[in-house]
């Protein structure tokens, strides 16, 4: 690939990103519009039902972001995005077709956008592996950096457009355009002249075991479940004003679909504004200090949302929800992704997607029943509330810097010495690890084991135990369970970092001088032995050594 600058606008120089980033702000664009035709088009029913168009939306990404986002990471990443396209544009087409027909039932456009949020949550992982691809390394921050600019754009411009294409014409209209728009990104895409790659290794982990690696991960590495957390006390309260927002606008303020989409475009502008004013934040309030001003800052505006008549004093209010919005956003995508590993990265951010999704399906219909039951302003008030406690947990439980100079991969672990070669798949495998530790050194040496034992769940450890000898009270046996050779296999290769290696250099200074830990490998034989001396003899030298005296 020819070289160009590292300016920020640097990866348009690139064809293909170019054209994709076009089609993808077009696309957004008529997410937006179709956003406001959905919503207004349910804003004469029930608040409970206007708010289920975000429970519609989201609720596909929380059932599937797993499982399709290890699809990402093993199939063909450009044929996931565009099967993704045509399925939604075939979704939208029905939709466009209902609506200019007089047949869209609340029922049905609910039904249908659950089904374009299937698509949603089908395409997102493979377009965000895709990137990567689509312009050199050097200008990957860059190209982030412009993906978030056509994302604000669209936020910004969409919802004017659609409240401006409801209010004039139709809400059929709107999907229309939406359905239309998918088109583009699949022609850019077919257009792309892709460097041609290899298929999925039939060697590679099973789509179950893949998604066990993300649990396990997720459970058991230091900072990961802190910003899940960070995530499910904000989200909530975010997810009032955007399911809410209809009703005030109709209800509250008197609007039209023009009037709520420039309320929309206010949030969206406000986002905007954030990639010129974040930087500046982010060095002197850190990320601590954005989450709490984030949280802060939007219960304020969900209270003036909640007593205040006058359209133009909202219009100003929600152009601080988005910048507040954005940077904590932005915030926690920055920590989730620092804290993944290469080989967990699609399906650990399957489980963030899912609690930032989750967050708002799950919520927003409690927001509407909340409005039908009490009122729209006691339900943004409380909405507020939410955020005042979100604001003020971020003492208690912050994000804790990630220790980057210690997650660096590391291959320390020796080849395996076996009598003979498993096969992939051949499992369960329970790893046995013999220390002789030091007289004196015994407390200490349990407690780092514990540590240790974080490290081997993290990287593929079903269960895990430490036992004493009865015999001889200074030999400790550590046992682990992993599902199969391929994953053990992946430990020694790829799965550990620096800070394991730290920590089992640890443990080593705590055994007992010039001994050194034993390791045997045991597989299943309850059907069985997997070999036998008859039919493989071991090689000379090969005799597991016995534990010092």
């Amino acid at each position: 690939m020819k070289r160009v600058g590292t300016t920020a606008l640097a990866p348009f120089a690139t064809r293909a990103y170019r054209a994709l980033w076009m089609a993808h702000l077009v696309s957004s664009t008529g997410t937006w519009m179709q956003m406001v035709g959905t919503q207004w088009f349910l804003v004469g029913h029930s608040a409970a039902m206007v708010t289920l168009v975000l429970t519609a939306a989201g609720l596909p990404v929380v059932l599937l972001a797993l499982p399709f986002g290890v699809l990402a990471d093993r199939y063909d990443r450009r044929s996931v995005v565009l099967t993704a396209q045509f399925a939604m544009f075939a979704v939208s087409t029905v939709l466009t077709v209902l609506a200019f027909d007089s047949r869209l039932t609340a029922p049905l456009l609910l039904g249908l956008t659950f089904l374009l949020g299937c698509g949603t949550a089908l395409m997102r992982p493979a377009w965000h592996a895709i990137q990567p691809e689509l312009v050199e390394r050097s200008q990957l921050r860059q190209a982030a950096a412009l993906g978030a600019v056509s994302m604000n754009l669209a936020r910004a411009v969409g919802p004017v457009l659609g409240g401006l294409l409801v209010a004039a014409a139709d809400a059929g209209w709107v999907f229309a355009f939406n359905a239309l728009s998918y088109l583009g990104v699949a022609a850019a895409l077919l257009l792309w002249k892709r460097p041609r790659t290899r298929g999925p290794s039939s060697g590679a982990e099973s789509l179950l075991a893949s998604a066990s690696a993300g649990r396990r991960y997720v459970r058991h590495a230091p900072g990961v479940g802190r910003v899940l957390l960070r995530t499910i006390l904000f989200i909530p309260g975010v997810a009032a004003l955007w399911s809410l927002l209809p009703l005030v606008a109709s209800r509250s303020l008197g609007l039209g679909p023009d009037g709520y989409g420039f309320l929309l475009g206010a949030v969206g502008l406000g986002a905007v504004s954030g990639a010129f004013v974040l930087p500046r934040l982010r060095r002197v309030l850190g990320a601590n200090g954005i989450l709490f001003a984030g949280a802060a800052v939007f219960a304020v505006v969900l209270a003036v949302m909640a007593v205040v008549r006058t359209p133009w004093i909202v219009v100003v209010a929600l152009l601080p929800a988005g910048l507040a919005s954005i940077g904590v956003v932005s915030t926690l995508n920055v920590a989730i992704q620092q804290r993944l590993h290469g080989w967990v990265r699609a399906p650990g951010l399957a489980y963030y997607v899912m609690a930032f999704h989750g967050g708002q399906a799950l919520t927003a219909p409690l927001w509407g029943a909340l409005a039908d039951a009490l009122g729209t302003a006691v339900s943004l008030l409380t909405g507020s509330g939410v955020l005042v406690l979100a604001a003020a947990s971020v003492r208690r439980w912050p994000l804790q810097a990630p220790a980057t100079s210690e997650s660096e991969p590391s291959v320390h672990w020796p080849e395996p010495s076996l009598l003979f070669e498993p096969e992939p798949a051949e499992g369960p495998v329970l790893v046995s690890v013999a220390y002789q530790v030091a007289p004196g050194s015994r407390t200490a040496f349990t407690e780092c084991m514990l540590h240790l034992a974080r490290s081997r769940r993290r990287t593929g450890a079903l269960s895990w135990g430490l036992y004493q000898d009865g015999r001889r009270p200074d030999v400790f046996i550590e046992n682990y369970l992993v599902a199969s050779w391929w994953e053990h296999l992946a430990q020694h290769h790829y799965r550990l970092t620096s800070a394991d290696h730290s920590m089992e250099e640890r443990v080593r200074r705590l055994l007992a001088p010039h001994t050194s830990p034993v390791v045997t490998h045991a597989f299943d034989a309850s059907a069985g032995p997997v070999v036998t001396l008859a039919e493989q003899a071991r090689p000379a030298g090969a005799d597991p050594p016995d534990l010092p005296s």
